[in-house]
């Protein structure tokens, strides 16, 4: 399935892009699998994603957790919790 990534912030700086659309395996199934997929892509994803870290994730738009199943052409978002207007 294709996914539309968005990065804001802190995130977008370190990992160097705003947006990218990727195909996903069909068994990464939630958004929780999605950020282990892309941490899995080493550095600096591992650093900017890493589980430990605290950031905000959005499905669709909507705020999410890490259990929120994924859907084919779904857009989701990782952000720190507190970002500059």
């Amino acid at each position: 399935m294709k996914i539309e990534l968005r990065f804001f912030a802190g995130v977008r700086e370190a990992v160097g892009t705003g947006a990218e659309t990727i195909d996903v395996p069909a068994d990464v199934a939630t958004v929780g699998a999605l950020r282990s997929l892309l941490v899995a892509r080493g550095d600096p994803w591992a650093q900017a994603l890493a589980e430990g870290r605290v950031l905000r994730m959005a499905c669709n738009q909507r705020m999410c957790d890490p259990g929120t199943a994924l859907s084919d052409g779904a857009e989701v978002a990782f952000f720190p919790p507190v970002t500059g207007g």
